[in-house]
């Protein structure tokens, strides 16, 4: 029988992202996918500032950013006229250190993560099923299915199902699923072509009918077109081809397709799981949530799925905090789901509708509103938060307390750009690398406040402070305990930070410094 701290079933990005938290932190982990080799096809290409945040954190994102390309602008067509430019860009400039959504396939990013997981000492095991698997006690047993037949038993402390929509983790479990799926068909086209709309920036076609988009990748003439299949097109003798696909769109739109590299039928789901932790298991990514792909926010949620449940799983196996933090895992991120789902669920049903209504507000009223909205700042700040999912927040969880001003317990850390002085690379953001918890200060930390770091053994940072740090909402000399994944776990703004020493008391807190 194999041993393992935590088994992941599911070696796409969100269990390769889980993988890889999970080592850098000193977990032994196994990740295990039934598939024989990595993904070849593009599939999400979507990368929002929140997980290039994460990725900074375990050294990750300088690597994505210069293999990615960074979206800049959005155009709008009607019946083959442009009507409307929206420059997206650098909207979230002083927001984040990523002011930007970069698009790169997830066939190249997922080859990225797991070179990056083999250099720490981890490989997928490949084509490795999980069968079956029950709980007993303080382990869980499962049966693992090797590609010539042979079956090995896996002891593991807890498992992770990463395995997607058809989610063997979530049928062993019987927790629901529940949702719907859109009644249309839709086909994606890795393509390489020419015309006005290749040219590295998004296009959306709003007919009458049909429904395209045309998604910038990296590299000459190279794109992405997802679009609805026509009822007439669709045949049950036959799968759906390249050829099948009408022209008239790409006509109006003046797109030559050159060459296809990936062609692709599926229908669009939106689900999310009844529960997201039974017992010893869990769901993350599409095993637990799955939605329309409005505003590439799939693949970043699973992967935000997986970083919170990471330093969790840690600091529970290496009695560095209480068994209840692993309670926190399914409100946290079930809540932000099901507004996800709701949220997509009517920009997806606008976009793609066939009713009368829908039809006449997105030929007639979006493509005109849309412009004259974001050439307000407050907008554009307020759409960069919401699509690079640096809103999310877990103010109503249980590990979140205090605040005083706009910043609470459960924001994420605004980010400070020139945290420390003038020169590149002194924001706040740098301490988080630790994958730990820590303090920061804005300001002046009081002597009580450093005293409880230095009992605790955590880490205080104290910045001076400067006018920008209370135009983001940070209170002068307040102390901000800081969960390992940058979100705030305790505000306290009084001196002598009793709220703080309660907070470590309640929940276990040590950190990592202390298994050194």
């Amino acid at each position: 029988m194999h041993d393992c701290d935590v088994l992941i079933a599911g070696a796409g990005p969100t269990g390769l992202v889980l993988a890889l938290w999970l080592a850098r932190l000193g977990v032994r982990v196994r990740i295990v996918d039934k598939v024989a080799e990595p993904g070849t096809t593009s599939r999400a290409i979507g990368v929002q500032a929140r997980t290039l945040e994460f990725y900074d954190q375990i050294g990750l994102a300088d690597e994505i950013i210069e293999r990615g390309l960074k979206f800049s602008a959005a155009n709008l067509w009607v019946k083959g006229r442009q009507v409307a430019r929206i420059r997206f860009g650098d909207m979230g400039i002083g927001m984040s250190p990523y002011p930007y959504m970069l698009m790169f396939p997830q066939d190249e990013h997922e080859r990225v993560l797991i070179a990056r997981l083999r250099d720490a000492g981890v490989g997928v095991e490949r084509p490795v099923e999980l069968v079956r698997f029950d709980e007993r006690g303080d382990r869980v047993i499962a049966e693992l299915k090797h590609a010539d037949g042979r079956t090995e038993t896996c002891s593991t402390a807890y498992l992770a199902g990463c395995d997607g929509a058809r989610s063997v983790v979530r049928e062993v479990l019987k927790t629901g699923f529940p949702g719907g799926t859109y009644a249309h068909i839709f086909y994606v086209a890795d393509i390489v072509g020419s015309g006005p709309v290749m040219n590295h920036e998004l296009h959306v076609a709003l007919d009458d009918a049909a429904f395209l988009g045309v998604f910038p990748m990296k590299g000459e003439g190279r794109g992405r077109l997802i679009g609805t299949v026509k009822d007439t097109a669709v045949s049950a003798e036959r799968p759906l081809e390249w050829s099948d696909i009408g022209s008239s769109v790409l006509e109006r739109l003046g797109i030559r397709v050159e060459h296809v590299n990936w062609f692709s039928t599926y229908h669009v789901h939106h689900r999310v799981a009844a529960n997201f932790r039974v017992g010893r298991a869990f769901l993350l990514g599409d095993a637990a949530h799955i939605h329309s792909p409005v505003g590439g926010q799939g693949m970043n949620t699973g992967l935000g799925d997986a970083v919170n449940l990471a330093w969790k799983l840690a600091a529970v196996l290496q009695n560095r905090g209480s068994p209840r933090l692993l309670d926190t895992y399914e409100p946290e991120r079930v809540a932000f789901a099901k507004r996800l789902v709701a949220t997509t669920d009517r920009v997806f049903q606008l976009a793609t509708g066939d009713g009368a209504r829908a039809r006449f507000m997105r030929t007639h009223i979006v493509p005109y509103v849309m412009p004259m909205v974001f050439s307000f700042a407050a907008m554009q700040r307020f759409m960069f938060r919401t699509i690079s999912q640096t809103a999310i927040e877990y103010r109503r969880s249980a590990l979140s307390i205090g605040g005083t001003g706009r910043i609470r317990g459960g924001d994420r850390l605004p980010w400070i750009e020139q945290a420390t002085g003038n020169s590149p690379g002194s924001d706040n953001f740098r301490s988080l690398r630790a994958l730990d918890w820590q303090v920061h200060v804005y300001g002046s930390a009081s002597p009580s406040v450093a005293a409880l770091c230095k009992t605790h053994r955590i880490d205080l940072h104290a910045f001076p402070w400067r006018d920008p740090m209370g135009g983001v909402g940070l209170v002068k000399d307040a102390a901000y305990l800081l969960r390992p994944d940058a979100y705030i776990g305790c505000m306290d703004a009084t001196p002598a930070g009793r709220e703080i020493a309660t907070y470590l008391e309640t929940w276990g807190v040590h950190p990592l410094a202390v298994n050194a």
